[in-house]
């Protein structure tokens, strides 16, 4: 995966990124803290809140979904398919202001996070 303006962006706001690795583990664990602040906002009614939190998920899934690498093979565009589900769950949320489409898109990122995770210890 390359991680262009998401790493540019990062170093520049957080210069103890030591691999593009890790930028993609920060950026899953930022898609879980934004989801559970707009979980949140959901439970108080505070449409403002609900919306700015599910906008920074999205653009984090967004940017993952531009980020993907499709020469690698199959994972990119499975990838690619999970992402654009994120973003239809995210947009669901906003607009239903249901918080049941919030926790489907914690569990799968919950999930890519493991992954990811288990996938990068192999190769350190």
């Amino acid at each position: 995966m390359k991680s262009n303006l998401a790493y540019a962006a990062y170093s520049r706001n957080n210069v103890s990124i030591e691999s593009p690795e890790k930028l993609i583990e920060m950026l899953y664990e930022g898609i879980l803290r934004f989801s559970a602040q707009a979980r949140k906002a959901i439970e108080n009614e505070d449409i403002e809140k609900k919306t700015y939190w599910i906008n920074r998920c999205s653009a984090i899934f967004a940017e993952l979904l531009n980020s993907l690498n499709y020469s690698g093979g199959d994972v990119a565009h499975y990838l690619s398919g999970l992402y654009i589900r994120q973003l239809q769950l995210l947009a669901l949320a906003n607009i239903e202001g249901k918080a049941t489409h919030l926790d489907e898109v914690i569990n799968v990122t919950k999930n890519l996070l493991e992954a990811w995770r288990e996938s990068t210890r192999t190769y350190e």
